[in-house]
Parts: structure tokens; C-alpha cells; sequence
């Protein structure tokens, strides 16, 4: 009897004490900025850190070897007058307007493989996909075969009918929707691998009551489809606002420097380029935070409008 309470005594003594919840609290913390810390570390060193040097960038002024003078705001007063600069951001927001249209053909797609008994519907997919993991240059080499004034396939094909086509990408007006026909065909597989996806979270069993209805495809399509599949919509519209954007290498790589069309054509990042080709780095980070700042603006907007359409189930 009396070993039994000393054996009780004894185990209760070497129970170990819990502790106490601020303490635990602490070490949680502790572990969770071990792991944050090197994606954080990253992250600071490869897109804070760079954006904090060209904002200090943009109140300077360089010379053309180096060094550079603090300006102020002289930069962006030069901005407000600048015409070229006017240009390039209604060029930007044209190309970002004609880049949106590929939406609802992605959209037109997505429902087409998504139909049930579609064979092949992977490879067709992966038809679609392969432009936009293509490389842009190699993609530019074959847009501006077809392109070409003298022997382009296009302008033949116009030919057969009747039509004398323009020369595409050096002609003012017609090369901005050309260099945006092709960032349509190029973004049209990614929206399209989104779209599919947000279309297989759509409960079929909706469809099969509307069947019963007596609703047709179309009225599927209008009245289950696009509703619950606006938050895809609007996540593929996002990244087609940013995209356009920044636009550059698909221009660059199209037109290069020496078009006749490219000063009447160019975009704001490509203006951001020229001035950095020149040595004009102040006035170059300048636009670098204006192009910041329109692509913060007009997400911050389609977040605001999104509370109106986007309808989350």
C-alpha cells in the first residue's frame, strides 16, 4: 500500500510541466519566420529592393558616363508635357483593350473542349498552349513571314479576293492592331487552360436540370456557365490588363528599332527601353514608376468592379 503511493508520488513528480501558451506562441513564431525568411529574403532582394532604387532613380538626373544629379520632380514635370510619352500610354492602353478581346474567344474554346465525348480534347489543349510557352522570338520570326508587305501569306491571301494589303508592321494605325493580333493568339492558350479548369468546377448536375427545362445550350451557356464561372473571368482579366502592360519583347521583336511606325507604335515599357538605350536613366526610372502605378491603378479599378459581376458560389 505504501509502495503504490510512493510509486504515484514518484510518477507524478517526473510529469513535465507544459509550457505555458505565450511560450509556445514564441516558438511558433519563431519556426514560422525560419521558413518565411529565406522566400522573404528573395523576394526583398529581387523586387523591393529594386523598386525602391528606381524610385529614388526617378528624382535624378545622369550624365552620359555615369554619376547622377538629384533633380526633384523635374522628371515627372517632363513627363506631364511629354508628348511621346502621351502617346505611348494610349498605344498601351489600345493594345491592353484588343488583348481583352481574346477573353471571350478563350472562353468560346474552353467551352467547346469542354463537351462531354470531345475525343482529343488534352491535344487540342496542348495545341492551343504552345504558343503562349513559345518562345517570343521565335514566335515574331513566323508573324513576320506571314506579315511581310512583298511576300507575306497574309497579303496573298487578301490578294485572291481582290484586296491590296497594307504593309503590317510599318504602317502607322495598322501595326499596333497587328503586334495585338498576335498577343491575342498567344494569351488566348492560357486563359483557355483556366477557363477549362473553372468549367470543371461547375456542377453538371445543373445542367441536367436545366436539360429538363427544357434550356437549351445556349441558354446553359448564358445562364449557368458564364455566372459561375466569373471569378475565372475575372482572374484571366487581371492578368490580361498586367500583361498588356508590359508589353515590349513581342514589339521589339516584331518591329525592332529601325520601323518607320515603331516612334508612332511603341509602347510605355518600350519608351522606358529607349530612354534607357540612351543613357537617360532618370528620366527612364521615371516611367518606370508610372508604369507601376497605371498597373496599380487599374487592378485596384477591376477590384473595385468586380464587387458588381464576379459572382462567388
Amino acid at each position: 500500500m505504501t509502495s503504490t503511493a510512493n510509486s504515484e508520488v514518484g510518477v507524478a513528480g517526473n510529469t513535465a510541466t507544459p509550457a505555458p501558451p505565450a511560450s509556445r506562441e514564441r516558438n511558433d513564431l519563431g519556426w514560422a519566420l525560419v521558413f518565411v525568411l529565406p522566400l522573404f529574403s528573395g523576394v526583398a532582394l529581387f523586387y523591393l529592393w529594386p523598386i525602391i532604387r528606381n524610385f529614388w532613380f526617378s528624382f535624378t538626373e545622369w550624365g552620359p558616363f555615369g554619376g547622377s544629379e538629384w533633380v526633384g520632380f523635374a522628371n515627372y514635370a517632363e513627363l506631364i508635357t511629354d508628348a511621346t510619352m502621351g502617346r505611348a500610354i494610349l498605344n498601351t492602353l489600345g493594345y491592353t483593350a484588343i488583348l481583352l478581346c481574346g477573353i471571350p474567344i478563350a472562353l468560346y474554346f474552353a467551352s467547346l473542349l469542354n463537351r462531354p465525348g470531345l475525343r482529343f480534347a488534352n491535344v487540342f489543349r496542348t495545341a492551343f498552349f504552345l504558343p503562349y510557352v513559345a518562345m517570343p522570338a521565335a514566335i515574331s520570326m513566323v508573324w513576320r513571314i506571314i506579315y511581310n508587305g512583298d511576300f507575306g501569306i497574309l497579303n496573298y491571301a487578301l490578294s485572291l479576293i481582290g484586296i491590296d494589303g497594307p504593309s503590317w508592321l510599318s504602317t502607322e494605325g495598322v501595326a499596333l492592331v497587328a503586334v495585338a493580333l498576335v498577343g491575342v493568339w498567344i494569351s488566348i492558350g492560357f486563359n483557355l487552360i483556366i477557363l477549362s479548369a473553372g468549367m470543371k468546377g461547375i456542377p453538371p448536375e445543373l445542367y441536367e436540370a436545366a436539360s429538363l427545362d427544357g434550356a437549351k445550350r445556349w441558354t446553359q451557356f448564358t445562364t449557368i456557365t458564364v455566372p459561375l464561372l466569373t471569378p475565372s473571368i475575372f482572374f484571366v482579366s487581371v492578368m490580361t490588363v498586367i500583361t498588356g502592360f508590359q508589353v515590349f519583347d513581342l514589339l521589339y521583336a516584331l518591329m525592332g528599332t529601325t520601323n518607320p511606325a515603331i516612334d508612332k507604335t511603341q509602347s510605355v515599357v518600350y519608351y522606358f527601353f529607349t530612354n534607357i538605350k540612351t543613357g537617360d536613366n532618370g528620366y527612364a526610372a521615371a516611367i518606370g514608376v508610372v508604369i507601376l502605378l497605371l498597373v496599380g491603378i487599374f487592378t485596384v479599378l477591376q477590384f473595385q468592379l468586380q464587387k458588381k459581376w464576379v459572382t462567388y458560389v
